[in-house]
């Protein structure tokens, strides 16, 4: 166990992102989760993280409300990801502890979080991740 509290995010982070932008529909949106098996994505404007899209978010804009009981699935899926993303992103450094990583998933409930470097989007960190980390970490040599 004490292997990994020596770990660090950029040791076991996913560096090539799959990403989307904000002029992407809900529907290419659907078949990149299918895809991928992906809970979220960061939406990219240029080089610059503006966002990310989950999972949550895109079920969100199918949320029955009091002006709109009844959906209308077509112009839904027509939506962009910028009528539903989440811009207040929390992001963890590519040198945080991956215990840094695993407090805030847990604090947070979240399931991955992008990984910034001066700004920069280099990866993501994900729940698959940190259980892979404890596995090689606590077995014996």
């Amino acid at each position: 166990m004490y292997r990994f509290l020596e770990c660090t995010v950029e040791q076991y982070m996913t560096r090539q992102v799959k990403t989307v932008t904000r002029q992407t529909t809900l529907q290419e949106l659907e078949v990149l989760f299918a895809k991928h098996d992906f809970n979220a994505f960061p939406v990219m404007e240029q080089r610059s993280m503006v966002g990310l899209v989950t999972k949550f978010d895109f079920l969100k804009a199918f949320a029955f409300t009091t002006r709109r009981l009844l959906p209308h699935y077509d112009e839904l899926m027509n939506k962009t990801v910028e009528e539903v993303m989440t811009e207040a992103v929390v992001h963890v450094e590519p040198a945080a502890p991956l215990t840094r990583a695993l407090q805030l998933m847990i604090n947070l409930k979240a399931r991955s979080f992008p990984v910034l470097h001066d700004g920069q989007l280099v990866g993501v960190i994900a729940r698959e991740d940190i259980m892979r980390a404890l596995k090689e970490t606590t077995q014996s040599p």
